[in-house]
């Protein structure tokens, strides 16, 4: 008998330039700063803390934690 295989969670550490704050609307996608991607939300979120405290000071940087995995396997 063959299991399902579960979903792998992926979680994207990226960031840059935007053009409002509020918005995601990178200014440069090819200069999108890929921090990397992790297994675990909380090493992913500690990635991104790190970037975006080092960044604090700069209005328009921004970094996000992007659920990859609900990318690959949007029924799920």
């Amino acid at each position: 008998m063959s299991e399902t295989p579960s979903v792998q969670n992926l979680f994207l550490v990226m960031g840059g330039r935007v053009t409002d704050p509020r918005s995601h609307h990178f200014q440069d996608p090819e200069s999108i700063h890929v921090v990397g991607v992790f297994s675990e939300y909380d090493d992913a979120v500690e990635a991104w803390r790190g970037n975006a405290q080092r960044t604090v000071d700069d209005a328009e940087m921004k970094y996000v934690v992007v659920p990859v995995h609900e990318l690959l396997t949007p029924e799920a």
